[in-house]
């Protein structure tokens, strides 16, 4: 791990999904409807939303985020037992308007105040990323919104990282990425980005070549990370 970062860094880059946003907000307001297991189809959900987009990368048999994030919310409920039908809708309309962490608007305020451009670079499809963006006050504080989409695969293959560098046309090294997903700094950082990962609940670091360069708790470092504090 890296003390310090490159000094041409020309781009601040955040996965959407854990990263800016909470996933597991949804759950948390409807956990009186769900039940006790609501901590479980939390858990569930977001595996088994991530599991599916490996799997359909590996297969060749793309859909986009948003029947994945619908699948494996239909299966998570029937593994828990939950079985409401309108509380799946609830829940699947929840997901698309995700509240985004706390720190997460005066972070990027910071940024881009600073004159770093910023973007979003996420598996979910253009519309859902727009609701979200939209619902939590961010498009004022993003260059762009980079869906995986537009080149018909998930992260970590390198097609998606690829579209930041020819967005902005600069190196691979001068992308800062953030991610609260360590798969995804793997990905990252063998692709050349310099990678943050934003480790908010204190998962062990994977067995994986390209190790983060740093590890935050929260984006609320990230400012004086960049020299900006």
């Amino acid at each position: 791990m890296s003390d310090t970062l490159p000094s041409n860094i020309g781009a601040c880059v955040f996965d959407a999904y854990g990263t800016l946003l909470d996933f597991n907000a949804a759950v948390n307001q409807r956990r009186d409807r769900i039940g006790p297991r609501a901590d479980d189809l939390s858990d569930l959900w977001r595996r088994k939303q991530l599991e599916y987009t490996w799997l359909r990368s590996l297969m060749g048999r793309h859909a986009d985020f948003w029947q994945v994030t619908t699948d494996a919310l239909d299966f998570s409920m029937a593994a828990v037992g939950v079985t409401d039908a309108s509380l799946r809708d609830d829940l699947l309309g929840l997901y698309r308007t995700l509240a985004p962490y706390p720190e997460v608007e005066a972070t990027l305020q910071r940024l881009k105040g600073a004159g770093l451009r910023t973007a979003i670079l996420s598996n979910g499809e253009p519309a859902m990323l727009t609701d979200a963006v939209d619902a939590a006050g961010l498009s004022p504080m993003l260059d762009e919104v980079f869906s995986v989409e537009s080149v018909g695969i998930f992260k970590p293959h390198p097609s998606a990282y690829q579209m930041v560098v020819d967005a902005f046309g600069i190196d691979p090294d001068q992308v800062l990425f953030q991610s609260a997903n360590a798969w995804d700094i793997a990905g990252a950082a063998s692709f050349g980005f310099t990678t943050v990962w934003i480790n908010r609940g204190g998962a062990q670091e994977e067995c994986l070549p390209d190790m983060p360069a740093h590890t935050l708790p929260s984006l609320d470092g990230l400012p004086a990370l960049v020299g900006l504090e």
